[in-house]
């Protein structure tokens, strides 16, 4: 009852200070006002007519008449900047702190300056005639304060996190497995072997490569893979001109240049980057000597044959490495009941190290002909190969019981009254080498109101896998399990495999516009089938997406999707717990509905957009998993079915001028029931022995995934008086996650992590800007466009989350719960230049 009620108040505590921040920030026009008054005129004190007029940050304000002149309102008693802009003259901003009913009269002068058009950024419709489609600007990625630096960063503020170590990320209950990635249509994939957030590098998306980000969070066309959550597609730059990017940071530092040839044939784009989560991981509870490190090297060249043909080579070559030699870990934890209080808290001493490693090797060529004005063809062929290795030997020594947090004590932070004293020892020598190899085709033909696609793709996985790896238990001097006169491991997986899967798949649809621009309907309709040697298994998945816009005041779309989404077995899937390989498991399948509308409106003087859907997934052949950190473990068995409903609301708005900020809310509850989860339940007497019992089944149960609230906030905002200082916010709520006891059928994800709450804040300063005109000739910046600096301060309350639960046993054989740690508050100072 008290963790419901501290549940509640924790909401609705995070809903206010968000309300609260978003109030105080659209409270820029006040009661008190003033005016600033005068004239604007050229080099030659000529008199300018339409000048702008603008207060820094606001979206309207005033111009100058045919004699120059104005008259401007502006807030009294608090700091501000106005802007002066006309095209082709340089513009000027000027900063006042005025008086009440104060009226201040100055004269403008305008210099010629360099008569540029801004860039002007045209976008389709398609987030709003789409459903599930949401399209954040890359320029948001390297803004965005985040322990991670990427675009999956910026997807969680719509999906939730429950931890900042890791790229992954879940979407509508779904698993990290059911999330598809796709980098210029050809599809990427994630090390399979890593345990923790701990151990992950880089991810495989360059930010500063990226031109467009197209992220589904469901109700996706039938063009897109075979996975039942999500698809992240993301398109790469392809150059104009010469230019570049570095930053360099506390935790990671990159490189990109770009450009093309002098006949506008041959375009190039390389980043290379280098990260390293020494600094991030050095406050961990558990002390010791970490190594990880992460670079990577990408390459895109584009070639343009003539207005028809087109090739295309993109090469990824990355490596991660993580070195752990642990040496101490302190756990403490408070439990509360009805029937005692405690102050519980366990000391490890290790010994031993783990050394992991992972590379991935990709390139892929396409060749698109662009027949006529209507008919696109694209041919495409890839390589992509993982190859994982795994090797830790940790020993450690612990003492387990009550913690004394009496700081008058001699014993403050010691154990003072143990229940429990082991050792114990982890022991892994795992590979994982998988390759796969794709041809495919598709194309485009556009009949105006029709637009047919088609595509069709062959897939040859090849997965070579040996697991070798136990843990060894000893409590009060007796090994777990215990068995007379030997010692016993336990968790023992002994496993070779070697896996060739043969996959066929391939789509068709048609995207139909309707009506005309007052009352326009689009309706996707589309069919796409997959088969797969190892299962022998063949599915057909039909899928229909619909818009209307209709003729009315309001700026309004409504929009739904319903499909069938299945999810063939990959290599997670097809391991037991055991280790053992099912080649017989069956895809997962689901079918889902969506629906929802897309609302553009006017709010506190600015233009908003509201977006709102609400979704059903019914998924059977279900095959459950358990998580643990970021490693997901499988039955291996499709012997589940599950339900995962829901309604997500997203508002979006520049709460200052030039400066997108957002809100997102979920709510989402899914469920399973696995088949034969039986358990007994029985009686006991007065000396608390067994006398009777009852088989019960266990039913439907919350999915490791479910979690019932996530919120996500981003905000951006500068300097009244100077736009080149600027804030950045990231805020993120998740409700409680289940957690699994291992091997217990009756508390199945029984026990919950706390909720997820982190807020991480960033700023940044213009150290130089774009006007060259004021450097010296011999200036080693002349070359630059900009260069920006930025504090970063991660985990700014310095909240304690909790990723997973380390379970101990005392002398009495009852289970207690010691929660692991993700990261507490760090600072991070990066430097970014351009040119």
């Amino acid at each position: 009852m008290k963790a419901n009620s501290l549940m509640k108040i924790t909401v609705h505590q995070i809903f206010l200070t968000a309300i609260a921040i978003l109030l105080s920030l659209l409270s820029f026009s006040q009661k008190k006002s003033a005016f600033v008054t005068g004239k604007v005129v050229d080099e030659n004190e000529n008199p300018l007519a339409k000048v702008s007029v603008i207060i820094l940050g606001k979206l309207n304000g005033t111009s100058t008449n045919d004699s120059g002149y104005f008259k401007l309102k502006v807030p009294a008693e608090k700091a501000f900047a106005v802007v002066f802009s006309y095209t082709g003259r340089q513009s000027e901003q000027k900063n006042f702190l005025l008086n009440e009913n104060e009226e201040e009269n100055i004269t403008i002068r305008l210099e010629r300056g360099a008569d540029t058009l801004q860039e002007v950024i045209v976008r389709d419709q398609r987030d709003r005639t789409e459903t599930g489609l949401i399209r954040p600007n890359p320029k948001t990625i390297l803004n965005l304060p985040s322990a991670v630096t990427g675009v999956e960063s910026l997807i969680k503020v719509f999906v939730g996190s429950n931890n900042e170590l890791t790229s992954q990320y879940s979407v509508r209950g779904g698993s990290y497995d059911e999330n598809l990635i796709y980098v210029n249509d050809f599809e990427v994939f994630r090390p399979y072997l890593v345990r923790n957030g701990q151990q992950e590098g880089l991810s495989f998306i360059n930010p500063e490569l990226v031109k467009n980000i197209n992220f589904y969070n469901g109700g996706f066309q039938a063009k897109y893979g075979d996975k039942m959550s999500s698809v992240l597609d993301i398109q790469y730059k392809k150059p104009k001109k010469f230019g570049g990017s570095a930053y360099v940071g506390i935790l990671e530092q990159g490189l990109h240049l770009e450009g093309i040839t002098a006949k506008n044939k041959l375009s190039y784009l390389i980043g290379v980057r280098n990260r390293s989560n020494k600094n991030l991981l050095s406050r961990q509870e558990t002390q010791g000597n970490y190594v990880p490190s992460s670079t990577d090297l990408q390459l895109l060249l584009d070639y343009q044959f003539n207005p028809k043909w087109q090739a295309e080579l993109f090469g990824n070559i990355s490596q991660t490495r993580f070195t752990l030699n642990p040496q101490f870990s302190q756990l403490s934890t408070s439990v509360f009941s009805p029937f005692f209080t405690a102050s519980l808290g366990i000391d490890i001493y290790f010994d031993g190290q783990e050394k992991d490693e992972y590379k991935t090797n990709m390139i892929g060529f396409a060749l698109t002909n662009q027949v006529n004005r209507k008919l696109k063809l694209k041919w495409m062929a890839s390589r992509f190969e993982n190859d994982e290795r795994e090797n830790e030997d940790i020993s450690g020594a612990y003492l387990f019981g009550e913690r004394d947090f009496d700081k008058s004590q001699p014993t403050y932070g010691q154990i003072v009254n143990p229940l429990g004293a082991g050792v114990f020892q982890n022991f892994s020598r795992n590979k994982l080498n998988i390759q796969n190899w794709n041809i495919s085709h598709k194309g485009n033909y556009d009949l105006g109101k029709h637009a047919v696609q088609w595509g069709l793709g062959y897939d040859r996985t090849i997965i070579a896998d040996k697991l070798n790896e136990w843990e060894f238990q000893d409590s009060a001097g007796y090994s777990i399990p215990f068995n007379p006169g030997q010692v016993q491991l336990s968790n023992v997986i002994k496993s070779t495999a070697g896996l060739t899967v043969n996959k066929y798949s391939g789509y068709l649809q048609d995207n139909i516009l309707l009506g005309d621009s007052l009352n326009s309907y689009t309706l996707s309709a589309g069919i796409r089938f997959n088969y797969n040697s190892l299962n022998q298994e063949f599915l057909i998945s039909p899928r229909l997406g619909a818009s209307w816009k209709p003729n009315r005041k309001k700026d309004i779309v409504f929009r739904a999707a319903i499909g069938v989404y299945d999810q063939p077995p990959f290599y997670r899937e097809l391991r037991r717990y055991d280790g053992t390989v099912n080649t017989k498991l069956k895809a997962q399948k689901s079918l889902q509905g969506v629906a929802g509308f897309d609302y553009n409106f006017s709010g506190w003087g600015r233009a908003m957009r509201l977006t709102t859907e609400a979704y059903y997934k019914h998924m059977t052949d279900v095959d459950p998993y358990d998580i643990d950190n970021v490693r997901i473990r499988y039955f291996g068995e499709n012997i589940a079915k599950a339900y995962a409903a829901g309604i997500e609301m997203r508002l979006f708005g520049e709460l200052v001028k030039d400066a997108e900020s957002w809100i997102s809310l979920g709510l989402m509850r899914t469920k399973e029931d696995i088949q034969g989860d039986t358990y007994k339940d029985y009686t006991l007497n007065a000396q608390n022995e067994p006398v009777d019992s009852v088989v019960k089944e266990k039913g439907w149960v919350r999915r490791p995934t479910d979690r019932l609230i996530t919120f996500g906030m981003f905000f951006q905002d500068y300097l009244a008086t100077n736009k080149n200082i600027k804030m950045y916010l990231n805020l993120l709520y998740g409700s409680n996650l289940p957690y699994n006891i291992p091997g217990s059928v009756k508390y199945r994800n029984g026990l919950e992590i706390p909720p997820y709450i982190r807020v991480d804040i960033g700023f940044s300063a213009l150290l130089l800007d774009s006007d060259r005109s004021k450097r010296r000739s011999h200036s080693p910046f002349m070359g630059f466009d900009n260069i920006w600096a930025s504090l970063e301060v991660f985990n700014l309350i310095d909240r304690a989350n909790t990723i997973s639960y380390l379970l101990v046993k005392d002398f009495s054989n009852t289970t207690y719960t010691m929660p692991n740690r993700l990261t507490p508050r760090l600072l991070n100072f990066k430097i970014v230049g351009r040119w």
